[in-house]
């Protein structure tokens, strides 16, 4: 009875310390994530994306200590559980090359700071924006709500949308009878009024650029220019910029025409 009441009294001791040393270990990790992360705009965001994965790891390692010592306390004999895991670690080896995959992939993610959470970004084939970076997989969630869990391992090539700014590319196509350099001389007004009206200018990083003629269309004359914004911003301003050139255009007479095609019947 007393070495019930004994064990007991530890395992309590076991798990007030193993609370003690969680809540230690957080500070303690909290401010190496902060160190880590550096200074700049996307400190906040990559301190936040570590922390996710830094965090999950001290629980487990609580978590997992303070299940042994207390195994210990009571005189469980912890052999047949390393027998047990021996053997599922060999078969986690011969079948889960996957999984370790994903997991180093994870891992360079993190190191590497290729993106963080609040990123909207471009993987797998799949865009949105980044919710949870965990060492085996990224969770997105598209422009329609759908969540998207996307194996590290599976990620080859990542766009970035959301990285320190964004250059989003206007390409309006004109009809062949319209005036082309009044196009160009509308299109350069119009981005450049943008960039100065108070409402916008914050979104947006300089004056608007316009390249001319990209590309001559069965038809239309596409007409091309670029605006640098803040990159979270890029498709609002991309699309008040459409709208403006829209309304420009249709007050000065310059058509944006419908895919045609002409037929010429032989005599």
């Amino acid at each position: 009875m007393e070495l019930w009441v004994s064990n007991l009294i530890r395992t309590g001791v076991v798990l007030v310390v193993s609370v003690v040393a969680y809540w230690i270990s957080l500070r303690a990790g909290y401010r190496l994530v902060q160190k880590v992360a550096g200074r700049g705009d996307e400190r906040e965001a990559r301190a936040e994306t570590l922390w996710l994965v830094v965090r999950r790891v001290i629980q487990l390692a609580i978590v997992l200590t303070a299940i042994l010592v207390v195994f210990a306390v009571w005189d469980f004999s912890i052999a047949p559980f390393l027998a047990v895991g021996t053997v599922l670690a060999a078969a986690v080896g011969f079948g889960a090359q996957d999984l370790v995959k994903d997991v180093i992939a994870g891992f360079f993610i993190l190191m590497e700071d290729q993106f963080h959470v609040g990123d909207t970004i471009t993987i797998a084939g799949t865009t949105g924006t980044v919710e949870d970076i965990q060492l085996r997989v990224t969770v997105l969630r598209d422009v329609e709500g759908r969540v998207h869990f996307v194996p590290n391992g599976q990620i080859t090539v990542m766009s970035n949308y959301t990285s320190h700014f964004a250059q989003p590319v206007i390409d309006i196509g004109i009809s062949y009878d319209s005036d082309v350099d009044l196009a160009l001389v509308v299109l350069k007004e119009v981005l450049d009024s943008l960039a100065s009206d108070p409402e916008w200018s914050s979104r947006i990083k300089g004056e608007g650029e316009v390249f001319g003629v990209n590309k001559l269309d069965d038809s239309a004359v596409v007409v091309r220019g670029r605006i640098t914004t803040v990159a979270e911003e890029r498709w609002s301003v991309r699309r008040e910029a459409l709208r403006r050139i829209k309304e420009r255009f249709d007050a000065e007479g310059i058509t944006i025409p419908f895919p045609q095609v002409t037929i010429h019947k032989a005599d």
